[in-house]
């Protein structure tokens, strides 16, 4: 399930942001508005929910 603050990753091929990982800020209406932060630049930017997908956050950590 994608609730705000999940990290998600952009699965649609056709999107111009293909690949890129960011933030849910807000879900709504089965649209999910992803905040992307890349050094000097951030976007928010709207997505449908079957254009996003879950990322593991843990995954790469190391276990202590």
């Amino acid at each position: 399930m994608i609730l705000p603050g999940s990290a998600v990753r952009v699965k649609n091929i056709a999107d111009t942001y293909y690949g890129y990982q960011g933030l849910v800020q807000r879900v709504s209406d089965g649209k999910a508005a992803v905040l992307f932060e890349g050094g000097n630049w951030d976007k928010l930017i709207t997505f449908r929910l079957s254009e996003i997908e879950l990322v593991d956050a843990t995954a790469g950590r190391k276990k202590k």
